[in-house]
């Protein structure tokens, strides 16, 4: 008997099931393996992300603060002993800019998304090796010149009189030994001195080697003239005596400003503006909120500022409805100017004395 052809056809053969498991088993494994090291870069990233310092920092609108006003601690901002001192009304706000240092990546975008925050590289803000603290104490002594600055620009235009005085004298110079920081300075190669600037150009046409008369005054002494043989330096083509001068007012009373956590020189014009209006009496301000911002000279100019984009969207936000600008400033502060906030351009105290005035009045002021 033939067997039919499904019994005589011959069985295929069946697969092993131990290989097939084992290549179940490399196939797991390598997917694995991707999965662990693709979780293990990510967790990396975020890591990095939420921890690792980028190099670039974060700028924001800071707090403002009323000059007129008091500090943290209750103490009024400019404290004035030893001379009466007149009610005010109104604001003359200062402005700041806040900015953060140690940015993580994550946190660079969350403040560049907001809205709020520009990123700047951090060189632009700290020099190579600087730490927080170094920044810290420059704007420490910013501030501190800037007030010393507004007082003297102040009682200037007071009337009360300026004297001069050596403020550093450079170790190795002509003056050192002879000259100490404090001495007031009376002339200078026969010229009278009668603001910082003139030391300088008393020097002008002289040639190091020459010998120059110097006058000048140590505090409770009288008055001794010295001969000084100028040196050179390759930054200048005259003689070079070796100090640096400084302007302060000869009052018969104190000014002092009361100020924390703030740093830099740009407050400079709103203080010299508080000082006048506490002790002229003219109430400036005349009721209004007025804010602004820029560096003073001792003799009254204003000079620009940094962040003013953030400083006009800070000072509206605290109320405010003029802002005194500086002229160098003006095109900035028109691009990021919140509507509401009117821009009043100033280039010297005097300028800014007369706005306010035109201000108070209901004149028209001179808009950047």
């Amino acid at each position: 008997m033939t067997k039919s052809s499904e019994q005589t056809a011959p069985a295929k053969s069946s697969p092993d099931p131990g290989a097939e498991a084992a290549g179940d088993v490399r196939r797991m494994t390598r997917r694995g393996w991707t999965l662990v090291v693709s979780g293990s870069l990510f967790l990396i990233f975020v890591v990095l992300g939420l921890v690792v310092p980028v190099p670039f920092v974060a700028i924001s609108p800071g707090p403002t603060y009323d000059t007129l006003g008091r500090d943290a601690a209750g103490n009024p901002v400019i404290q004035v002993t030893g001379h009466e001192t007149h009610p005010t009304s109104g604001e003359l706000r200062m402005t700041t800019v806040s900015l953060h240092d140690g940015v993580t990546l994550f946190q660079g975008l969350g403040f560049w998304a907001s809205g709020r925050y520009a990123l700047a590289p951090r060189e632009e803000y700290f020099k190579p090796g600087e730490t927080n603290e170094q920044v810290k104490q420059e704007n420490i002594q910013q501030l501190q010149d800037s007030q010393t600055n507004a007082q003297v620009a102040a009682l200037r235009k007071l009337g009360y009189p300026i004297k001069v005085l050596a403020k550093q004298i450079v170790s190795g110079s002509p003056a050192d030994h002879v000259l100490a920081p404090g001495d007031k300075l009376i002339t200078v190669n026969g010229k009278k001195i009668v603001e910082a600037a003139d030391v300088r150009a008393a020097l002008a046409g002289t040639l190091p080697g020459q010998t120059v008369q110097i006058t000048f005054q140590s505090d409770g002494q009288p008055e001794r003239t010295v001969p000084l043989t100028l040196a050179s330096r390759p930054d200048r083509k005259e003689g070079f005596i070796g100090l640096t001068a400084t302007d302060r007012a000869e009052a018969p009373f104190n000014v002092n400003i009361s100020l924390q956590d703030v740093g830099g020189p740009s407050a400079g014009l709103m203080f010299t503006l508080a000082i006048i209006d506490r002790l002229k009496g003219d109430d400036i301000a005349g009721g209004r909120h007025i804010a602004g911002t820029g560096e003073i000279t001792e003799t009254g100019e204003v000079d620009p500022i940094g962040g003013i984009s953030f400083k006009v969207v800070g000072a509206r936000e605290a109320g405010a409805t003029d802002f005194l600008v500086p002229e160098h400033n003006c095109a900035e502060a028109k691009t990021t100017a919140p509507s509401g906030l009117n821009l009043i351009k100033v280039s010297t105290l005097d300028d800014a004395l007369a706005q306010l005035a035109n201000l108070k009045a209901g004149r028209p002021t001179t808009s950047c």
